[in-house]
């Protein structure tokens, strides 16, 4: 899984550094994604599912779907034990919370922050932002996605829901997996970003 996460972290800033346009680097992250999931020493597929596997399908890319964020800091947010699709209760807590529009219409979501990565070094500055929506179930894991982001250096924090993607138990049950917050539900179909898994 941490595999995953370093992979999204380094296609958050990759348009920038290579100069390609937004459509380039969401393709780019997009391919990046599909050849983890073709390596069988990364895949979260078991071996027959690799065999067969020809990529993931996702929704047309749609630069609406990319927001530009306020952010709140929580300074005295109480560490919980997050839910999990095992018995595995990992300590996260509230971070910040982002605000933002789509569509004319505001929204809030939590993003938090495991107690676990921030000890290493490496992701030290990594924020998890698991959500459900409207297409969950039809179009989308029933589960939800989640979306990975790193701490900003502002007040504003942009998320791209463009790079939404499947937690591994969409894909194999052995996995543990994060449950997205109750209060970290979209009434609305977010239509961007990774489709369920093919059968």
């Amino acid at each position: 899984m941490r595999l995953l996460v370093s992979i999204v972290l380094l296609f958050l800033f990759h348009s920038v550094l290579l100069g390609q346009t937004y459509k380039d680097s969401i393709l780019d992250f997009q391919n990046h994604l599909n050849e983890e999931y073709s390596n069988p020493e990364e895949s979260p597929l078991t071996q027959k599912d690799i065999k067969k596997f020809e990529g993931h399908e996702y929704f047309p890319i749609d630069e609406s779907f990319k927001v530009k964020a306020q952010f709140e800091r929580v300074d005295d947010a109480v560490p919980f034990l997050m839910k999990t699709t095992t018995n595995r209760l990992p300590t996260y807590e509230i971070y910040g919370v982002a605000t933002f529009e789509i569509n004319n219409q505001k929204f809030s979501l939590n993003i938090y922050q495991s107690h676990q990565l921030r000890e290493t070094e490496e992701y030290k500055n990594y924020l998890f932002l698991p959500f459900t929506d409207l297409t969950n179930g039809e179009s989308t894991y029933s589960g939800g996605r989640f979306i990975d982001l790193e701490i900003p250096t502002s007040d504003y924090i942009t998320i791209d829901f463009n790079k939404a993607y499947n937690p591994f138990c969409a894909y194999n049950p052995k996995y543990s997996c994060p449950i997205p917050p109750p209060e970290n539900s979209l009434p609305i179909e977010i239509v961007a970003g990774i489709k369920k898994a093919k059968n």
